[in-house]
């Protein structure tokens, strides 16, 4: 028998690498768009062209998180993410060795489907492994791994941008860009041939009646191998409970998703990432060059690259604390810090910027059209806006955007409800990945202040609309939500988790599992 994984911490930080295809994903574009040889070679793609060539992927995403649960369903979590990895190998291949801007796109929108697939199905994968106590530590693993994704990729364009004469000469080599789009494939290759050593989703093994396995899977990750731990007794009871409720509701799992009590938990999770999206966090990664050029402080590449590292640093906190502290502070304290910098950062460049005009322009700064010229203190405070925005984010919205609609849905919804937040999560990435260059070049500093009321308008969501799910079990989300308690009220009960864990452990109920065949039966203590 091949040997299989067992600790928890390591099963999901291992999953999370698909997360880092994702912020692989982020910034495979930052770090050449100030190149000279990607400029040169792909005729100076500026707004509405370069907005296509970024939205490429979100696009090829979209739909690759749409068709993420049928994989997760039918073939497991586990094998819809190695899917997922020979996605992206096919489509680094042809980016790095892309002749023109139609090869880019194509590649980039194989790369979107995996990243469409990984990030809808890593995110139910580590939630139907982990307990409770740390679920929402182990799902913020994905943003955190996210967030290393984006650093690594950016500092191997930023190295490999110094080839030639670096990423000013005008005969700059076109390895510039192919090294970086290459170099991206390493974590996919890991992913999908580490997954053949780690174990599939307990739920969905019990999700196809293959109890046995599931069982072991669940002795393996909380009772030490041991299939009579309580706890791992426990958790099985609870789980073919709510499978067998699921299954006595005899309704499709597509009926069941537009299911008013099912319905409004869908429109949540999918408002949760269209929020992650709209607070214009990745906007801040994908164009976080031009940004930098307005500002006209340092050299752009090495000030966002600080951004990158904060963006990984301050992903630790929310990683450390979201289980004790709760997602709905996360979700509403998040929002209106980012809303309070995006309007700071607006109005300094308001009022200090002006027109980049033949004047001001120079080959540095020829993407932009609004300016802050030599002006130290307010440069330097619009960048720090930004590094405070990023830091705000990766300890709130960041993590919790991920960690919350992967929680909230039941067994028999939760594949396909989580990709469709998540299919909502790329529609808007694609949508601000290609509008924003051109609001960028046509707008300027009134592009922040729209993101700030997206932020504003986020802030009373969450307050009016997100309960607090920390503590509970996937399988008790359905008494947190119908409940019938307005979002701000905490939701208590004791868990059923820990009731049933009681009752087995003082000998008072019987749990048949199935092992080897035949059932095996805890037996209650004589009275």
């Amino acid at each position: 028998m091949v040997w299989q994984a067992s600790n928890v911490y390591l099963i999901c930080g291992f999953a999370a690498l698909g997360g880092g295809l994702f912020g692989f994903d982020i910034s495979s574009m930052s770090g050449v768009l100030g190149t000279q040889a990607y400029k040169r070679y792909f005729d100076n793609p500026q707004s509405y062209r370069q907005g296509a060539i970024t939205a490429s992927m979100p696009a090829g995403s979209l739909v690759g998180s749409l068709l993420s649960s049928f994989l997760a369903d039918r073939f497991s979590r586990k094998v819809a993410l190695q899917i997922s990895c020979g996605l992206w190998i096919l489509g680094s291949i042809l980016m790095c060795a892309a002749q023109n801007i139609g090869m880019l796109c194509t590649g980039r929108v194989i790369c979107g489907l995996c990243v469409g697939i990984a990030s809808s199905i890593v995110p139910v994968y580590q939630s139907e492994i982990a307990p409770k106590e740390i679920r929402g530590r182990v799902v913020s693993l994905q943003q955190w791994a996210i967030t290393w994704g984006i650093l690594i990729q950016y500092f191997i364009q930023f190295g490999a941008a110094q080839v030639g004469g670096g990423p000013d000469d005008p005969n700059q080599p076109e390895s510039a860009f192919r090294i970086p789009w290459g170099i991206q494939m390493v974590p996919a290759f890991i992913l999908l041939v580490g997954l053949f050593f780690f174990p599939y989703s307990p739920r969905w093994l019990a999700s196809k009646d293959r109890w046995e396995e599931a069982i072991q899977v669940l002795a393996h990750l909380h009772g030490k191998g041991d299939v009579n731990h309580p706890r791992v007794l426990a958790e099985y009871q609870e789980i073919e409970e709510a499978l067998r409720f699921e299954r006595e509701q005899a309704s499709s799992s597509f009926a069941a998703l537009v299911e008013p009590r099912i319905f409004k938990r869908v429109l949540l999770g999918m408002s949760v990432q269209m929020w992650s999206q709209l607070c214009g966090m990745n906007i801040m990664m994908y164009y976080i060059v031009y940004i930098m050029e307005g500002a006209q402080i340092a050299s752009p590449l090495e000030t966002a690259s600080i951004q990158y590292v904060i963006n990984v640093v301050m992903t630790l906190p929310a990683i450390l604390y979201l289980d004790k502290f709760g997602r709905r502070p996360a979700l509403i304290f998040g929002s209106f810090g980012m809303m309070t910098w995006l309007f700071i950062s607006g109005a300094l460049q308001q009022y200090y910027g002006q027109p980049n005009t033949e004047e001001t322009r120079t080959s540095e700064n020829s993407d932009i059209t609004w300016i802050v010229l030599d002006n130290r203190p307010v440069s330097s405070a619009i960048v720090a806006c930004s590094y405070l925005f990023v830091a705000t984010f990766a300890t709130t919205m960041g993590p919790t955007s991920w960690t919350y609609p992967a929680e909230i849905f039941p067994s028999k919804v939760r594949a396909k409800a989580v990709s469709l937040s998540t299919a909502s999560n790329w529609f808007w990435n694609m949508v601000l990945a290609f509008g924003v260059p051109p609001l960028l070049w046509n707008i300027s500093y009134k592009m922040y202040y729209i993101f700030a009321a997206f932020n504003g308008a986020a802030f009373i969501h969450f307050i009016l609309l997100a309960p607090e799910t920390k503590g509970f079990t996937l399988e008790e989300m359905d008494e947190v939500f119908d409940s019938g308690l307005p979002a701000w009220k905490k939701f208590e009960k004791t868990s059923r988790l820990e009731e049933l864990q009681r009752e087995i452990e003082a000998g008072n109920l019987k749990v048949s599992a199935p092992i080897g065949g035949a059932p095996i039966t805890n037996e209650p203590k004589a009275q």
